[in-house]
């Protein structure tokens, strides 16, 4: 449905995750990858999705000279908990030490997706809370070590084995934490191309 609703438009996804390709390709869009690097630094007065809808509009800025059938589409979330967003782990230790700040604790998982035309951006934001119970540090270092979760915020995925066994709640999106909210992709894409 939305690949014939978009089929006058060219939809450019700059992500390099695995998990964001394979969900455009779920929601049955044709579109290209194209990434281009940017530093992703922000200043450090911005909160919550404020700091997620600033490095999603950030990466969309690396891109200009869009024709009008273009929507550039980028994202960015990140794991908030106590007052403090949590990116990428650097290492294997410091995937480690992130999850175990997570067990045992509500965090918030938030990410923001910036559609970039020619004449205008569009940014919508998502928060999904996500509870793990108390993990210990064998069950920590196991999935560390097994599935290498150093591509995700918060050093981990709720799809991969982790999420099986150790978050006990979730409210709100679940795409959301694998790493897109789905849901208002496609509402908003629907959106644009009914506006024209």
């Amino acid at each position: 449905m939305l690949k014939e609703t978009l089929k006058d438009f060219n939809i450019i996804l700059s992500s390099g995750s695995p998990r964001r390709h394979q969900f455009f390709k779920d929601l049955g869009l044709d579109f290209t990858i194209d990434l281009k690097p940017i530093d992703e630094v922000y200043p450090e007065h911005l909160t919550g999705v404020e700091i997620t809808d600033y490095l999603a509009r950030l990466k969309s800025s690396a891109f200009s000279n869009l024709r009008p059938n273009d929507i550039l589409v980028t994202s960015d979330t990140i794991v908030w908990l106590d007052g403090k967003a949590i990116g990428k782990p650097e290492s294997v230790d410091d995937a480690k030490r992130m999850v175990k700040k997570l067990s045992n604790h509500t965090h918030e998982v938030m990410t923001s997706v910036c559609f970039k035309q020619a004449h205008k951006d569009t940014m919508v934001n998502c928060t999904t809370k996500v509870t793990f119970e108390a993990l210990d540090d064998d069950v920590i270092a196991h999935y560390v070590d097994t599935f290498s979760p150093l591509d995700k915020a918060g050093s981990y995925g709720i799809q991969d084995w982790i999420g099986l066994i150790g978050i006990s709640h979730i409210e709100g999106s679940y795409t959301n934490v694998v790493g897109l909210p789905t849901h208002l992709v496609y509402k908003t894409l629907l959106k644009i191309a009914s506006e024209v």
